[in-house]
């Protein structure tokens, strides 16, 4: 996770352990993720990842595509699926 300032963060997914993480994220605590970069995931398999994992039990909250974002529990995360990780803005 990358911190850029006020408790925000970005993942770079890594598929089971950036859903690890996001998940942790929104147990109450400190940090907001605001992006996740995975240039190999379709978003529509990141949301069935987070609400069905099947070594953490089912996600309680909502999970749902919005405008091109993931939005978990309402609060929405940008996802960019740029080959070149510089190219994420």
């Amino acid at each position: 996770m990358s911190p850029t300032h006020d408790g925000e963060g970005q993942i770079k997914w890594i598929c089971h352990i950036g859903c690890l993480v996001t998940r942790a994220a929104f147990n109450p605590g400190e940090v907001d993720i605001i992006a996740v970069h995975d240039p190999f995931i379709d978003l529509s398999y990141i949301v069935y990842m987070f609400q069905y994992d099947s070594t953490h039990s089912k996600f309680h909250n909502m999970v749902k595509v919005e405008n091109k974002k993931l939005v978990i529990s309402g609060r929405p995360i940008s996802i960019f699926q740029e080959q070149d990780p510089t190219d994420v803005k």
